[in-house]
């Protein structure tokens, strides 16, 4: 079955950067967009980036808009969030997700078809 498996989480201080990884596998499948998602303790889990498999269009949520960048790379089958600047409000699990139906938009849960475990990213002040 498909499988997306995160990594790259950590414990980091306040101002540090971190990469999340994603690694796409099992049968293949058509992808209009990769995703992730973040989810912290007691909060529903929110839209975080987002990028369109075939060209490369990325999508932010406001919060982190300037300080994150989502990148992928076809040929391994793999989508990175390069995170900045990291503040405590960022903790959170962080989920990677595979879109396999064209959207406008890929900011909801619900777009997705396919979801990672999650890797936990925790920002100390």
């Amino acid at each position: 079955q498909v499988q997306l498996v995160e990594s790259g989480g950590g414990l980091v201080q306040a101002g540090d950067s971190l990469r999340l990884s994603c690694a796409a596998s099992g049968p293949a499948f058509t992808k209009h967009a990769m995703g992730w998602f973040r989810q912290a303790p007691g909060k529903e889990r929110e839209f975080v980036a987002a990028i369109t498999w075939t060209l490369g269009n990325p999508y932010y949520a406001d919060s982190v808009k300037d300080r994150f960048t989502i990148s992928r790379d076809t040929a391994k089958n793999t989508v990175h969030l390069q995170m900045n600047s990291l503040n405590p409000e960022d903790t959170a699990v962080y989920y990677c997700a595979a879109a396999i139906v064209y959207r406008r938009t890929y900011n909801y849960p619900g777009d997705y078809a396919y979801w990672g475990q999650g890797t936990q990213v925790t920002v100390s002040s």
